[in-house]
């Protein structure tokens, strides 16, 4: 699935989240494709920012934005009525809007009579194409790198574009895979996986890992967890449906419960590791877990060192935070590609 050119510079809309995990979208953009941000427009009660410069939608319509992309998340990505008026200031200020959520924009009668009216965009990004097929199971050339986690919203992402990233400065044929919508608004491309009809999951991420040359890889961005109550299908569809050679566990220690499912612990690191490639080789039985990814932001750089380092002694894996980078970061890439 290829995106069309979207229109850039963006202004970030943050609604009125105030947890940073609904953010995701917005702080991907931040953080991987900031050439292309020049500000944040956060409504009153919102409690996190990504650092951008504060900016009305005129504001930054004057500064050269093109359009506004909605970066927060909500449960079941809906819309929420709160968001409304500042969505219609951004299409009255000359801004087309962009959305990764599930409802489409164009459902939402007051946005789309006065993209209409104004001749603005609505562009929604998570459509997937019509012509996805069941998954065969059939074997694929190239090599296929898939990141999986103990929980939502703790680093897939950023691990996956972090080891794409590694595997090029080091000459290796590599691409990046999107499944989700902040990742596809950075890439441009991708496939929106939690917006697939259950039965074509698995084919649908079959068609976004083609066979590839015997020495490619596709490093596959991860969704949800096969621990969540929630989102636990889109994981194993994934799994299966890419075929991963190579697993990279992500976790972030200290947490405790699930994202969006109070009263559900994470698993541990070992279980998330044994589980996932249980289950992955029912589809390439050769499939092996390089390492884990510790999402460390909550630490102090001491504290992370050590704890990586103590990990990874009783693991018996690489451990690394691919945010902070450096050796640790550097054994792990190698490890991915079995050097």
């Amino acid at each position: 699935m290829t995106i069309a050119a979207l229109p850039q510079p963006y202004l970030l809309f943050l609604g009125d989240v105030g947890e940073r995990a609904f953010l995701k979208t917005a702080l991907g953009l931040a953080d991987w494709a900031s050439e292309h941000c020049i500000g944040e427009y956060r409504l009153p009660g919102a409690a996190v920012t990504t650092g951008l410069p504060a900016m009305a939608p005129v504001e930054a319509r004057a500064g050269g934005a093109r359009a506004m992309v909605i970066g927060a998340a909500t449960p079941g990505g809906g819309i929420p009525d709160s968001w409304i008026d500042g969505l219609l200031q951004a299409l009255g200020a000359g801004l087309d809007i962009v959305s990764g959520m599930h409802v489409p924009l164009s459902s939402i009668a007051r946005l789309a009579e006065a993209a209409e009216r104004q001749g603005r965009q609505l562009i929604d990004v998570r459509r997937p194409p019509n012509s996805i097929s069941v998954a065969s199971g059939a074997k694929r050339t190239g090599n296929r790198l898939l990141t999986v986690g103990t929980d939502c919203a703790l680093g897939k992402k950023y691990t996956a574009l972090a080891i794409d990233r590694a595997f090029r400065r080091r000459g290796i044929a590599s691409d990046f895979r999107a499944t989700g919508q902040t990742g596809i608004l950075i890439a441009g491309r991708g496939m929106p996986m939690d917006a697939v009809v259950a039965d074509f999951c698995a084919g649908a991420a079959e068609m976004l890992t083609p066979d590839a040359a015997d020495d490619h890889w596709d490093v596959i961005e991860g969704q949800g967890s096969l621990f969540h109550p929630s989102y636990a299908g889109v994981s194993l569809a994934l799994l299966h449906g890419s075929q991963p050679d190579v697993v990279v566990v992500c976790h972030e220690p200290g947490r405790r419960n699930m994202v969006g499912a109070a009263g559900f612990a994470l698993p541990t690191v070992e279980e998330a590791i044994e589980t996932n490639l249980l289950l992955a080789r029912r589809v390439n039985p050769q499939v092996r877990c390089a390492g884990v990814s510790f999402n460390t932001s909550a630490l102090s750089v001491e504290d992370a060192e050590r704890l990586m380092e103590t990990e990874g002694a009783r693991l018996g894996l690489p451990v690394a935070d691919p945010v902070r980078g450096g050796p640790a970061f550097d054994r792990l890439v190698s490890a991915c590609l079995g050097q």
